[in-house]
C-alpha cells in the first residue's frame, strides 16, 4: 500500500474508533436522561462508525490469525505500560491535572492485567487451543480485568463488587 493511502487510512481508523467509543459514551448519557431513543439513534451510528473503523482495518491488513493478533494486543499493552501511560500520568500530576491523573493512572494499572491475560492466551492459541471457559470480569470504573470470581473490592480503584460488568 502506497504510504499516503496507508497514513488516510490509519487517521480515518482512529477517528472512527474513537466516533464509535463517544457516540457510545453519549448514548449512556442519554438513557441517563431519560431518552432512549435518543441513545438508540446513539447506538445505532455508533455501530455504523464501528463497521467503517473495521472496514479500515481490514483494508490496512491488520486483522491477522489469533495469534497474530494476540500478539499485536501484547505489544499495544505493553507499550502502553512501559512508555504511554507512565508518561502522561506524569505530565497530568505535574500539572496539578488530578482527574486526568486518576483515569491515567487507572489505566496503567488495568493494562497491567490485560498484558498478562493476552500473553497466557496466546501461549494456548500457539498451542492450538482456547482459553479455559470462565468468568472474565471488568470493573466498570477503572477496568480492571480478570478471570473467575469477581472480587469483592477492587484493588485498584476500591469499587464494590457490584460495580463489575461479567462477560
Amino acid at each position: 500500500m502506497r504510504q499516503m493511502t496507508e497514513a488516510n487510512l490509519l487517521a480515518a481508523f482512529a477517528g472512527e474508533s474513537q466516533a464509535h467509543m463517544k457516540y457510545m459514551n453519549f448514548a449512556d448519557q442519554a438513557k441517563r436522561d431519560g431518552m432512549p431513543n435518543t441513545a438508540r439513534l446513539f447506538e445505532a451510528i455508533a455501530y455504523a462508525e464501528k463497521v467503517h473503523a473495521s472496514n479500515h482495518l481490514r483494508a490496512l491488513g491488520g486483522i491477522k490469525g489469533t495469534s497474530e493478533n494476540l500478539g499485536a494486543a501484547i505489544s499495544g499493552e505493553t507499550f502502553e505500560i512501559q512508555e504511554m501511560y507512565p508518561a502522561y500520568t506524569l505530565v497530568a500530576e505535574a500539572q496539578n491535572e488530578k482527574p486526568a491523573h486518576k483515569s491515567m493512572n487507572w489505566a496503567l494499572e488495568a493494562e497491567k492485567t490485560h498484558a498478562v491475560m493476552y500473553t497466557e492466551a496466546r501461549t494456548k492459541a500457539e498451542a492450538k487451543q482456547d482459553i479455559a471457559s470462565k468468568p472474565i470480569w471488568v470493573c466498570d470504573i477503572c477496568g480492571y480485568t480478570g478471570e473467575g470470581d469477581v472480587p469483592d473490592i477492587c484493588p485498584i480503584c476500591k469499587a464494590k463488587k457490584e460495580k463489575f460488568s461479567t462477560f
